[in-house]
């Protein structure tokens, strides 16, 4: 089956700075795929030529088969990407803006309202939706970005710190609504810096470091090779490693 998500060989490099360096892996259908890295490693970069945000220097990624180099506009059909400083509108409702994103993506009436409806159903946000975004607590401000990012049911939800800033019950919310998506056939290509949350909520991990993506698998299997007693040891283990070279 044709992975969800290819990248390879994708590189960005900046005058002498080689952000990206020939970053390969497959995210499959309804799979969760972390990418993880300390501030600085890569992974906000790979991400954006992902999203067609920026271009690649060399390499390719192809999303169901196409180019984000070659095609951009097809793929944007297919993706979604929700930045960690992403915001909403706060004097609308939240109604209102569910209604206005739906109509950025659609000309057809129709499937607008489909649009609106799983992002109502999504975010749990209930009457809450007749308020307006300013009066919102973060966790609700969060859930309406994501219902909003994925109302469409793209392929690939590209999350960036999906849970940033959030208090427990609010991120173990968003986390299962990622999982349910994932097993209804969404695929997610997440980052963030809680090694908790990618343990419990990734399929795989992708542990990059100064533009090289270091080390691939499940992280029971990283754990293993590793030696490791969680996920934050593999990663300090392969960071350190990696600093070495």
């Amino acid at each position: 089956m044709e992975p969800t998500l290819s990248v390879q060989k994708l590189s960005k490099k900046y005058t002498k700075v080689l952000a990206a360096n020939e970053v390969s892996f497959d995210v499959q259908k309804g799979e969760i795929f972390a990418l993880i890295g300390p501030n600085g490693a890569g992974k906000t970069t790979t991400i954006r030529m992902i999203s067609t945000l920026i271009q690649p220097t060399d390499g390719d990624a192809f999303i169901e088969g196409i180019s984000v180099r070659k095609h951009p506009e097809k793929v944007r059909e297919r993706i979604t990407y929700l930045p960690d400083e992403a915001g909403a509108y706060k004097n609308m409702t939240g109604r209102k803006y569910l209604e206005f994103m739906a109509s950025l993506f659609t000309n057809d009436k129709q499937k607008e309202k489909e649009y609106v409806e799983n992002a109502v159903s999504m975010c749990g946000l209930g009457d809450r939706l007749k308020d307006k975004i300013g009066s919102y607590s973060r966790g609700m401000i969060r859930k309406l970005l994501l219902s909003r990012a994925i109302m469409t049911r793209p392929a690939l939800a590209i999350l960036d710190e999906p849970t940033s800033g959030l208090d427990i019950l609010n991120a173990l919310e968003i986390r299962r609504m990622i999982r349910t998506l994932a097993d209804e056939g969404m695929s997610f290509l997440i980052t963030s810096h809680n090694m908790l949350e990618i343990e419990f909520l990734s399929d795989r991990v992708g542990i990059i470091n100064k533009g090289k993506l270091m080390l691939v698998g499940k992280p029971s299997e990283l754990k293993e090779e590793l030696g490791a007693a969680n996920l934050e040891e593999v990663f300090e283990k392969a960071v350190e490693a990696n600093e070495v070279l």
